[in-house]
Formats: structure tokens, C-alpha cells, sequence
């Protein structure tokens, strides 16, 4: 048969409170690292604290850098959109300018074209105006031609009836009767007047060929000379 032992209560202690402290060295343990875990994880929290300290400053910089390149994009876009619109003004003044130049040269070339036939007519009319002198030269020499051929046919049997009314009067002085006389005498005078048509008719012809000479004329002479005649 087995002997059954008893033991003593204070050895029943003992082993109690040695399991106990073995225990709370266990929790100790457990509790020193479980502190120091935690020591870790604030110094953890700590630093990502200061890190998102960081980055919340970095994220409010960048977010007024942000504001400030918004607002500068603001301008930029105003800026843009006024130089657009001093181009599109310009653009438009371009195209009325254009359209004024083309019409100018249009109207050049019409101008041109107009001075061109402009020119061949005044061509045209100075060739014709030198024919028409040519033929005015011609014409005016056989005028001055036959007027000296005219006036010298016309001198010749005027002066044979003014040398003849000389000699009557002349010569047959005593013959004639006071009628006779008178009659002679106004012969006489119309041929002198016909003499001096005749020379007047030759130097008007003249007067387009030679230089013009003027002199002073008593008019009332010339008056009293018609009214007398």
C-alpha cells in the first residue's frame, strides 16, 4: 500500500508565495515591457506629430503658393484676354486697312489705265495738231502766195489809172469842165483809198509771219477818215 504523505502548511505558503512572486516578476516583466512598448509608441506618435506639424506646414505653404499662382493665373488670363481682344481690334483694323489699300490700288490702276489712253489720245491730238500746223504752214505760205500774186495783179491797173488821172489832170487841166474836174478828182482819191486797201490787205498778211510791231493810233483820226469817206 502507498503511504500517503501529508505536508506542512507552511511549506504550502511558501510554494504559494513563490508562485505568486514568479507571477508578478512575469507581470512585471510583461508591465516593464508593455511600458517601454508604449514609451515607443508616443515617442512614435510624438514624431509622426511633429511630423505632420511639418507637413501641415508644408501642405498650408503649398496651398499658398497654390493661391497665389491661382491669382496670378487670374491676371495672366485677364492679361490674355485683353491682349486677344487688342488683337482681335487690331486684326479688324487690318482687314478695313486692307480692303482701303486694295481699293486705292484698284482705283490706281483705273487711273492708270485712264492716263494711258489719256495719253494716247493727247499723243494722238498732237501728231493731228502737228499735221493740222504742217498743213496751216503750207497753207499760209500759197495764201501769202497768192495774196502777193492777187495784190501785184491788182496794183498793176491801179496805178495805169492813177498815172492816166494824173496826166488828165494834168495835161487836159484846161479842158475839162468843172465836172469833168471834180469827177477825175474823186477818181483819183478812190484809187489812192484802193492803193492804200491794197497795202493794208499785204501787210495783215504778213502779220502772221513777222514780228507784231505796235504803235500809238489817234483814234479819232481814223473815226473822222471813215465818217469822210
Amino acid at each position: 500500500m502507498n503511504k500517503i504523505t501529508e505536508e506542512d502548511p507552511l511549506s504550502l505558503a511558501n510554494k504559494a508565495l513563490f508562485f505568486q512572486n514568479e507571477e508578478k516578476e512575469k507581470r512585471a516583466a510583461e508591465l516593464s515591457i508593455a511600458y517601454k512598448e508604449l514609451i515607443f509608441q508616443n515617442e512614435e506618435k510624438e514624431k509622426r506629430a511633429a511630423e505632420l506639424i511639418i507637413a501641415n506646414k508644408e501642405l498650408a505653404f503649398q496651398i499658398e503658393e497654390k493661391e497665389k499662382r491661382a491669382a496670378e493665373l487670374i491676371i495672366a488670363n485677364k492679361e490674355l484676354a485683353f491682349q486677344n481682344e487688342e488683337k482681335e481690334k487690331r486684326a479688324a483694323e487690318l482687314i478695313i486697312a486692307n480692303k482701303e489699300l486694295a481699293f486705292q490700288n484698284e482705283e490706281k490702276e483705273k487711273r492708270a489705265a485712264e492716263l494711258i489712253i489719256a495719253n494716247k489720245e493727247l499723243a494722238f491730238q498732237n501728231e493731228e495738231k502737228e499735221k493740222r500746223a504742217a498743213e496751216l504752214i503750207i497753207a499760209n505760205k500759197e495764201l501769202l502766195a497768192f495774196t502777193y500774186i492777187s495784190s501785184h495783179d491788182l496794183q498793176e491797173p491801179l496805178r495805169k489809172i492813177q498815172t492816166f488821172v494824173t496826166i488828165i489832170l494834168q495835161n487836159e487841166n484846161n479842158n475839162l469842165s468843172g465836172k469833168g474836174k471834180y469827177n477825175f478828182e474823186r477818181m483819183q482819191l478812190a484809187a489812192n483809198r484802193m492803193q492804200q486797201l491794197i497795202d493794208d490787205l499785204l501787210a495783215f498778211s504778213r502779220i502772221s509771219t513777222t514780228d507784231h510791231k505796235f504803235e500809238k493810233t489817234n483814234l479819232e483820226m481814223i473815226i473822222d477818215e471813215v465818217k469822210s469817206e
